[in-house]
């Protein structure tokens, strides 16, 4: 399994058009092959600060996501409406919680 991990903060007055895109190809990410996991978390205290963490077969699974259309097409409409500039991390599941 390859976690990847994106922190993403927003302008204020583009949360809701972020949060509508997301909404709306959620299930499509989820539906890609090798996508095993996806979901969207929002900072506590700095509300204009999200991260997505997703679960992936493996580093290829992710790699063909990530030069798809579907990410093309999410990614383009996503990143104009940054503050700041996102990170990423790629990382490996060590414990599982079960």
């Amino acid at each position: 399994m390859f976690v990847r991990i994106v922190k993403m903060g927003f302008k204020e007055d583009k949360i809701d058009e972020f949060l509508a895109n997301f909404e709306e190809n959620k299930s499509k990410i989820r539906g890609f092959e090798g996508c095993e996991f996806l979901e969207l978390y929002r900072d506590k205290h700095n509300t204009n600060r999200f991260f997505t963490y997703s679960y992936w077969k493996d580093e290829d699974a992710l790699e063909n996501y990530r030069h798809s259309e579907l990410f093309k097409n999410v990614w383009a409409q996503t990143k104009i409406l940054f503050k700041e500039k996102p990170d990423a991390w790629s990382v490996d599941k060590v414990v599982s919680m079960e």
